[in-house]
């Protein structure tokens, strides 16, 4: 990383050390506390209900200090974690240094640094989600060769007073600017928080979701990150949604990343997209064509996909926003651009045509660029996924589907016969779409489907048989195998259960 990414960097600690996170040390977070006069330190870490936890210290002297970061400190796994029995429940957790960001909700000055679990042996413990998820990356860079990497959309609805000045048109917001967005200033600070935290942004847009209710205006947003190793992808996604729900009550606002908030309106999704690297380049292209490898890897998706609903859709209002001819998916299968399937193959830059230099004919340096992105930024996108997933899990699921794809012997096969380059809701496609595999329904479904394909999410020592376990049970005590067909109807039923789940994941 050079020296100018480096003073520009936003996180305070990189900037101020002038080295990249990966590399922090316990020494520079000493060195960084002890100069800049932190009095506090926390650790923060995902529970059951995927939520981020947080335990506070305050520095007592130095030899403290070099206390916790090297020992940690002891929690209640069996308060975190449905899987942890109360009789053994003592756990361990410990920083890691390359999280470490300066917290910009504290009054007192205080570093922050997110942790991973160890058992009573001092081994990483089997089922927390951080170690799942660095067991899938390790065993996909094992068969592949490659490393996998992955960002996410993440979408949110904020909810404030009604106000009747510049009024937004009805599901019309998508990249909308002031006044007609009202939320603007609030995203962009958000932005601004996420990357003093280390979250590698992308951008940021009004989304189309807009609508007034019992006198509140709902406002969907979008925040959409780079592509980055896919344990710091669920890093910063853990830290994001912080973010947003802590300056939303600092300002006055509620936020939501539920599916679905109300019935007729935009749902809110957490589309991944993902990408192999290999030495510092994309595979994602083959001579500007989508790779045999992106197609095994995608494969590996169609076949896992109804199981991976367990990861990235937990609640019952999930299968409110996956219904059939919504832009949400229901189908199993993928297409270039097509926004009606469950992968898409995002629009590329693999056409060779200096378009910077045809919008700005005046910069005559530019005459003899071409771009240097073409393959860099292509990826595919999962689009099943809501803002209910328990990120650690829903990342580790999807990087065991993208390994399995390079492990089935018809991998190629089956992504030629997903592939979708039609609408397939259109009525002319009906016989296509009669051919496709259905998402599930329910969670009770997606339990079913896990049950069934659990031994791939096994494979290679993933995910523990204890943690697939509680993900079953937990899908299935929501019994709700028939609830949508049952309140389909009833807007009040809908709304009372999109009310119990409003603050999920």
């Amino acid at each position: 990383m050079d020296n100018k990414h480096l003073t520009l960097n936003p996180n305070l600690i990189v900037a101020t050390l002038q080295k990249p996170a990966a590399e922090l040390t316990k020494a520079d977070i000493i060195d960084y506390i002890v100069n800049n006069d932190i009095r506090m330190v926390n650790f923060m870490y995902p529970g059951g209900d995927g939520r981020l936890k947080t335990l506070n210290f305050v520095i007592n002297d130095l030899a403290y200090l070099e206390t916790i970061l090297t020992c940690g400190e002891r929690v209640d796994g069996s308060s975190l974690f449905s899987f942890i029995q109360a009789g053994s429940s003592d756990l361990y957790v410990l920083p890691r240094f390359r999280t470490a960001f300066v917290d910009p909700f504290a009054e007192i000055p205080t570093v922050t640094m997110l942790c991973s679990f160890f058992d009573k042996d001092g081994r990483p413990l089997e089922s927390s989600p951080e170690h799942t998820l660095h067991k899938a990356a390790e065993a996909f860079r094992e068969v592949t060769g490659m490393e996998f990497q992955a960002m996410g959309e993440l979408e949110y609805y904020v909810i404030s007073d009604d106000e009747e000045v510049f009024p937004a048109q009805d599901q019309r917001g998508y990249h909308e600017s002031a006044p007609y967005a009202k939320a603007n200033e609030f995203r962009t600070q958000c932005m601004q928080y996420i990357a003093q935290a280390g979250g590698q942004i992308k951008y940021g847009h009004s989304e189309v979701g807009n609508f007034s209710l019992d006198g509140k205006n709902y406002e969907q947003n979008e925040i959409e990150f780079l592509p980055v190793p896919v344990e710091q992808a669920a890093d910063q996604l853990m830290v994001a949604k912080w973010v947003i729900r802590n300056l939303g009550y600092q300002m006055g606002y509620d936020v939501t990343f539920a599916p679905k908030i109300t019935t007729g309106k935009a749902g809110s999704g957490l589309h991944i997209h993902m990408r192999m690297m290999k030495d510092g380049k994309n595979q994602m292209l083959d001579g500007g064509v989508l790779s045999e490898a992106a197609r095994k890897m995608i494969a590996g998706m169609m076949d896992l996909a109804p199981a991976i609903t367990a990861f990235g859709n937990k609640n019952p209002t999930s299968y409110f926003r996956l219904v059939p001819h919504q832009e949400a998916p229901t189908n199993v299968c993928w297409g270039d651009r097509n926004r009606s399937v469950l992968v898409r193959v995002p629009l590329g830059w693999a056409a060779d045509v200096n378009m910077c230099a045809l919008a700005n004919p005046q910069d005559t340096s530019l005459a003899s660029n071409s771009s240097p992105l073409t393959s860099e930024k292509q990826t595919v996108e999962m689009r099943s996924p809501d803002g209910s997933a328990d990120l650690y899990q829903l990342l580790a699921g999807l990087c065991v589907a993208c390994r399995h794809g390079f492990e089935m012997p018809n991998a190629l096969e089956l992504a030629e016969k997903t592939y979708v380059n039609v609408n397939i809701h259109a009525a002319e496609n009906a016989d296509r779409l009669a051919t496709l595999a259905q998402l599930p329904d329910s969670c009770v479904a997606s339990a079913d489907c896990l049950e069934r394909q659990r031994a791939a999410f096994e494979e290679h020592n993933v995910f523990s048989p204890a943690m697939i376990d509680g993900i079953i049970s937990q899908l299935r005590a929501f019994d709700d195998a028939t609830l949508r067909h049952n309140i389909e109807g009833f807007p009040e039923e809908i709304q009372k259960l999109v009310t119990r789940y409003f603050h999920c994941g």
